[in-house]
């Protein structure tokens, strides 16, 4: 299958124009004879289902919270970014699509990259109508500040809360079209499969968390917009509940997923304090606006970090890239502290950390100045770790993040099932090798409010005349059966290991093999532990409890179980990519002073792999043009 990204002729800065010119449209009594499906309601998936119901479409939309208030988009902290040029630092459209284009390591699609920062200035008026809290400047207008990888301040923020006072703003909106009657809210369901009818997205099986109940859903399309799947480390920054049990289905239905292996690692976490820990704790990328890190110059220094005087303290991301300094990419910040802690200057208990440091800022600002603008992120440092970074070093360290890959999808958002679209961190199209901070919560509210309500009237203008298949219909008791057939056979191995150890079994696999650095020898290793412990999983996992009942075990095994496939594609893939690009570091392709080098000649493209049966997967190539932006080696000194 040749992939088709569906890009709109004419120059990047009128493709979005055009396309809104001339694709179909579908005129408002017709919408209401329409169905759309929507799984997942954070920004992208509640921020559509709202936008869809206010056009006049009947939509389905599907959660397993008990709210959509619950969805991981909450915990994007620190902002949004627009290129508004509030603080006329010379900000405009292009430079953002420039800095995005470059943070990703030249490996994102220059069409979808365009669109995005142009949607961005609408976007926040569309959020402050909604009633979202933005910081404001004195004289009324929106505060911003600066995220790594970009030298002006266009992040608009609400504290330390960005992602939650969002999401707010969403549920407001996706209440309003409950409440009319045009978004039917299924809470606690989950999807376990989807339904494909004559070569086309009709429906989902989904799972009643609280009764147990295999139910089925038909609609004309449908709209995966079901976040990241970092969880698969582990120990992520994300939500215990995120999962890729929904992409992942889509993929053995026929959905590519791109780019699988391209993982964020987040450089301003918690570090880890004890073996059972379950997740890691972001701390927002905002506070290297102020915060300056640095270890001790000495290996093994013991000292509290007040009584390691400056010239005894290596400042060592200002020392190596002395243009952006603290406000390096997240790639190149996580590197340069694994590499500082690898070397035997990691601070803490467990020496796994280095210093966020704000004593300057609170000199220059006080600490109201930097309460103002942290204050809530200081407190929940605190609460969690007992210690005031008022007064000493915050210790941060990386962890994984965002997932760059996800779905393969074009222009429309639609992905290689025609009717199926993803959204958001599921799909990936706008990040390339590397996601800039600021952009995650972008990403997420342009595809759900401004870029799908209108191509997907493009798909369903030709789907008005079509009755939606009976959910009786052959493919839909084929999926019910699978789903079905899936449960029993884990509640029946009846084995001995817990479901939690095999997900922390492989997320140590891949943290060490397919993390921060990778290897040809590491990679060929993960494959083979993980083909191990797939097995070992079939034959000695035990589920307790029963499946028409809520049952914890039984929703993180059928997950566990998706993840140990996905982790394998994941490996395969960036072993494939013989080259380091963005957060996709391959030692054996660096610089003497260890910097990433990319391979334009062989990798400029998106990989999308195709499901097999069996279990080889089929590797197709979206190769990438660059009209806009030079491909130049990624330099931030």
């Amino acid at each position: 299958m040749t992939l088709d990204a569906k890009i709109p002729e004419g120059p990047v800065e009128q493709k979005w124009s055009r396309y809104q010119a001339t694709c179909k449209l579908v005129n408002a009594a017709n919408r209401k004879k329409l169905d759309v499906i929507i799984v997942g309601t954070g920004l992208a998936g509640g921020g559509a289902a709202a936008a869809l119901g206010e056009l006049g479409y009947n939509v389905k939309a599907f959660c397993f919270h008990d709210s959509p208030r619950r969805a991981h988009s909450t915990a994007a902290q620190g902002g949004v970014n627009a290129a508004k040029n509030y603080q006329n630092d010379g900000d405009n459209i292009y430079r953002m699509f420039y800095d995005t284009v470059k943070g990703g390591d030249f490996r994102s699609r220059e069409a979808n990259v365009y669109r995005m920062a142009e949607l961005s200035v609408s976007l926040i008026d569309t959020c402050v109508a909604q009633g979202v809290p933005f910081a404001r400047e004195y004289g009324g207008v929106l505060g911003n500040r600066s995220f790594g990888g970009v030298q002006v301040e266009r992040t608009f923020y609400a504290q330390g809360q960005t992602g939650q006072q969002l999401l707010l703003g969403t549920y407001s909106a996706l209440s309003r079209q409950i409440k009319a009657g045009r978004v039917t809210m299924y809470n606690r369901h989950e999807m376990l499969d989807l339904v494909i009818v004559d070569g086309q997205a009709k429906g989902i099986i989904a799972r009643d968390l609280i009764t147990g109940e295999i139910q089925r859903y038909a609609a004309h399309a449908v709209v995966l917009a079901t976040g990241g799947y970092s969880k698969i480390f582990y120990l992520s920054t994300l939500a215990l509940g995120s999962n890729a049990t929904a992409i992942w289905k889509a993929h053995k239905r026929g959905a590519y997923i791109a780019n699988p292996s391209l993982t964020q690692i987040h450089p301003t976490c918690l570090p880890q304090s004890g073996e059972r820990q379950s997740k890691l704790t972001l701390m927002s990328e905002s506070l290297r606006n102020d915060g300056r890190i640095w270890v001790p110059l000495k290996a093994g220094d013991e000292r509290s970090p007040n009584a390691i005087p400056d010239d005894e303290r290596d400042y060592y991301l200002e020392r190596r890239y002395p243009a952006f300094g603290n406000l390096t990419p997240r790639d190149i910040a996580s590197r340069a502290a694994k590499e500082r802690i690898d070397a035997g200057h990691g601070v803490g208990p467990l020496k796994n950390a280095v210093y966020l440091d704000f004593r300057d800022a609170l000199k220059e600002y006080g600490r109201d100045g930097i309460a103002g603008r942290y204050g809530n992120l200081f407190d929940m440092y605190r609460k969690i770790t007992g210690l005031d970074a008022y007064s000493e070093p915050m210790r941060i360290a990386p962890a994984a993040h965002f997932s760059m890959g996800g779905l393969w999808v074009d222009y429309e958002l639609m992905t290689s099932v025609n009717g199926l679209y993803a959204l958001g961190e599921c799909n990936f199209a706008d990040h390339g090798a590397n996601r800039l901070g600021a952009n995650s919560l972008l990403q997420a509210c342009v595809d759900g409010y401004f870029i799908i309500p209108t191509t997907i009237g493009n798909y369903l203008a030709d789907q008005r005349t079509k009755n939606l298949p009976s959910t009786d219909a052959p493919e839909f008791q084929q999926a019910a059966d699978a789903a079905e057939a899936a449960i029993r056979k884990l509640l029946n191995v009846n084995g001995g290991r817990p479901v939690d150890e095999y997900h922390r079994a492989l997320g140590a696999i891949l943290w060490d093999r397919c993390g921060i650095s990778r290897s040809p020898e590491g990679l060929q290793e993960a494959i083979i532990q993980i083909t191990e412990l797939r097995e070992d999983f079939h034959r000695n996992v035990r589920v307790t409890g029963g499946s028409h009942e809520p049952n914890n075990e039984l929703e993180k095994a059928l997950r566990i179980n998706d993840y140990l496939e996905l982790a394998e594609l994941m490996c395969r893939d960036a072993l494939s990519r013989d080259e380091s690009c963005g957060a996709h570091f391959r030692t054996d392709h660096q610089t003497e002073d260890g910097e990433a080098v990319r391979n334009d000649d062989d990798f400029a493209y998106v990989a999308a792999w195709e499901y097999t049966p069996n279990g080889t997967p089929t590797l197709h190539k979206e190769h990438l043009t660059f009209q806009d932006v030079k491909l130049t080696a990624r330099s931030y000194k």
